[in-house]
């Protein structure tokens, strides 16, 4: 299946000359959907993962549904404020200001294998945000997986030493 057939591409949003990816024409469509959560367990099936986290709250909807496929868990990156129990946070710039993740303090074990999970790869901010977290944690980040990388922001390089998953690459 061609995954961006489902993708509807909304020019000048947010802002003029952005090209925006919106996921929700496949998400809305469950054989589509079904598909592409199929595409990216076997994409990242030969990876040894005990638990998939994965960023507010597009990653939940990608995250969670693999996780469920994989047989393994799922942690919720939220921001902060939003998880009741004692969590760790980090902060991290966004083109417009800063923003701030956080986990619970016993979501990762030490030494547990994850894979961080969402829907795009952009500048990588947030994905980045998330390894730190679970590495904080004694987590060890092995890879991590998206429906679509805009190629030429170039946000694998704050992924050094990390396996890039992705089922769609855009490159505008």
């Amino acid at each position: 299946m061609d995954f961006k057939d489902s993708i509807r591409v909304i020019p000048d949003f947010p802002k003029e000359g952005i090209s925006f990816k919106d996921i929700t024409t496949l998400l809305k469509d469950g054989d589509a959907y079904r598909q592409a959560i199929d595409a990216l367990k076997a994409l990242v099936s030969h990876l040894e993962i005990d638990v998939i986290a994965g960023p507010e709250a597009r990653g939940f909807v990608v995250g969670a549904p693999l996780a469920y496929a994989m047989g393994v868990g799922f942690v919720p990156i939220r921001k902060s404020g939003k998880l009741p129990y004692e969590t760790i946070e980090v902060g991290y710039d966004l083109e417009y200001g800063k923003d701030t993740l956080a986990v619970h303090t016993d979501a990762i074990k030490p030494g547990q294998k994850v894979l961080i999970a969402d829907d795009l790869l952009a500048t990588g901010g947030t994905i980045a945000t998330s390894v730190n977290l679970v590495e904080q944690l004694g987590g060890k980040v092995v890879g991590a997986a998206f429906l679509i990388e805009l190629v030429e922001l170039a946000g694998r390089n704050k992924l050094s030493g990390i396996e890039v998953i992705t089922l769609v690459d855009y490159e505008d």
